[in-house]
């Protein structure tokens, strides 16, 4: 029984070429911020192309989680968004 308990625990007694008890999951790789890559500390309600990847089809702000953009340029983000919307440069929803 000991045996069996170990095998279930998974105790690294596995042979080569075996994989992972719980199947071929992946290693998710962790997100960069694309703003403190290219170090750019301002963003401009002008830069349509930009902003338009941090909001959805219906014209939401994409959260953090989904664009990997850390706090400080998540809030930049979300300024020039607004400040877009304002100026007819993107809508406030979809059509």
């Amino acid at each position: 029984m000991d045996e069996e308990y170990r095998y279930r625990r998974g105790s690294g007694e596995e042979e080569e070429g075996e994989g992972d008890e719980r199947g071929g999951r992946f290693v998710r790789r962790a997100r960069v911020c694309q703003f403190c890559v290219e170090k750019i500390n301002t963003l401009d309600y002008k830069q349509v192309d930009v902003l338009r990847k941090y909001v959805t089809e219906r014209g939401k702000i994409r959260p953090r989680r989904q664009t990997g953009t850390c706090a400080k340029h998540q809030r930049l983000v979300t300024e020039a968004v607004k400040r877009a919307r304002h100026m007819a440069l993107l809508p406030f929803e979809a059509g």
